[in-house]
């Protein structure tokens, strides 16, 4: 297996969250409901609403505005959408440099109806008098303008409008499989820059490039301040394809240097597993849809290879998906809520653990750190309260909301924050984190994982095995 984490990865090998070299990242975690993506998240799939026609980018802003207004975890004033459409579509026509642009000034009623298609109108008037001057692509750029604007509107990193590209490229980091990319995970500072680590012996490390490298462009076009999921659609592509990145060291912004990469397929497993003497050491790097068989896989390899004592490694695990943290848990928790999502409505769900808890996992101790999100956080935070774990590192990174996928007509889709997470004994993580039983600091990097610097997991190591004497 690889030696490195795969976080949240997408076609490249993206991560959701973590930290490269000691550098500090903000926001790409998450938690998601899986209805399809995998299955549509849990209020059904909005192409339902359409016919077999083409939809109008009017009719999906409209369709935009009501989702958000009536899913998003917490209330939203009517004129929020709106202001943030018309912003995103200014802000596209002045990148155009189309001279003193007018756009109709909308003003939001407060009937989610009627604002709905009042945005839809903004677009049409964008689309009827500016298309033609954005581009050969102008009805679906200026479309594209404006479901951002809307999405970005409620100023929450996890509620964003996915394109078509970005949504194939979730769903393949969620399901597994091969990918054509560089090999690289990719991490997002909080100031913009993007940061990446080359995998071992794949196309990026084979080129040359270095942990802890900041691009700054990719085939020409400059990418700080670009979410990451663009950043990752940049990148990634079909194999046999050749991608050109400029990057430099983190601290040596002057020394530039340039890599033309061919892109191959890269598959990652999210488990990593080994025995420690009669200890059972796994390495999880996110939630997706084979995680919990390989996780089973390794508790029972370890089991037959003689394992006495347990440690999971979440750390830098920036979540995925709802599901794989509660058949996760469940392995370890034989009954009982392993969380609880409670809607903006007050409406309460409790997942309960699925009764095929495979017993004798203890001792165990849980890793994390600053980077432990999410649906990590779910499964650190439910073993935590049960007692059935000792969490070693630092607090972690406290998000406690989870986000729910709505396909498009136009093949993209919706990702909106749609409720806050409890932990068993009614703990809500939202920027507090989880504090860990034993207090071991260390810079969060990921080159010292797993080798004789590692302090945390000689810690991990240490508790587990004073648990066995």
């Amino acid at each position: 297996m690889s030696r490195f984490p795969r976080v949240f990865i997408t076609a490249l090998l993206v991560v959701a969250l973590a930290a490269a070299s000691a550098l500090f990242i903000g926001y790409r975690t998450g938690v998601f409901v899986r209805p399809s993506v995998l299955e549509v998240a849990t209020t059904g799939d909005l192409r339902d609403l359409f016919d077999s026609n083409p939809a109008q980018g009017s009719v999906l802003v409209n369709l935009t505005v009501r989702k958000l207004e009536s899913d998003f975890y917490k209330p939203i004033d009517p004129q929020t959408p709106i202001a943030g459409e018309l912003s995103s579509l200014r802000s596209l026509l002045a990148e155009k440099k189309i001279g003193n642009p007018s756009l109709p000034s909308e003003t939001a009623s407060g009937n989610p109806g009627q604002d709905a298609r009042r945005a839809g109108e903004v677009l049409a008037y964008a689309q009827q008098h500016y298309a033609a001057d954005v581009g050969p692509n102008g009805r679906e750029d200026l479309t594209d303008a404006a479901l951002r604007g809307i999405m970005n509107s409620v100023h929450d990193p996890y509620t964003v409008y996915l394109s078509p590209r970005e949504i194939q490229g979730l769903n393949e980091s969620l399901s597994g499989g091969n990918f054509g990319g560089i090999g690289v995970y990719i991490y997002q500072l909080k100031d913009g820059r993007i940061v990446v680590q080359p995998i071992e012996a794949m196309p990026a490390a084979r080129a040359g490039m270095k942990p802890g490298e900041v691009v700054d462009t990719v085939d020409g076009k400059p990418v700080r301040g670009l979410s990451i999921d663009h950043v990752e659609a940049m990148i990634r592509g079909e194999a046999g394809t050749m991608v050109r990145l400029q990057a430099h060291p983190y601290n040596a912004p002057s020394a530039e240097r340039v890599y033309s990469i061919e892109r191959e397929i890269i598959h990652v497993p999210t488990v990593r597993a080994k025995m420690e003497g009669d200890i059972d050491y796994i390495r999880l790097s996110d939630f997706g849809t084979t995680s919990a068989d390989e996780i089973r896989k390794a508790l029972l390899d370890g089991r037959e290879h003689g394992a006495r004592g347990y440690i999971l490694d979440l750390r830098d695990n920036g979540g995925g998906l709802l599901d794989a943290a509660v058949e996760i848990s469940s392995f370890f928790v034989p009954q009982g809520t392993i969380v609880s999502t409670i809607r903006r409505d007050g409406e309460r769900t409790s997942e309960e653990a699925l009764g095929d808890a495979i017993g004798g996992l203890h001792p165990l101790a849980i890793l994390v750190n600053k980077y432990t999100a999410s649906a990590s956080e779910i499964t650190a935070g439910a073993l935590q309260d049960y007692h059935l774990a000792t969490l070693v590192g630092t607090r972690t990174f406290g998000k406690g909301v989870v986000q729910s996928i709505y396909p498009l007509p136009d093949q993209g889709a919706l990702k909106i924050t749609t409720a806050r997470y409890l932990t068993p004994a009614g703990r809500d993580i939202q920027h507090h984190g989880i504090e860990p039983d034993v207090l071991v600091a260390q810079d969060p990097n990921p080159a010292l994982i797993d080798t004789p610097a590692d302090r945390q997991l000689a810690a991990a190591k240490a508790r587990v095995q004073a648990q066995l004497r």
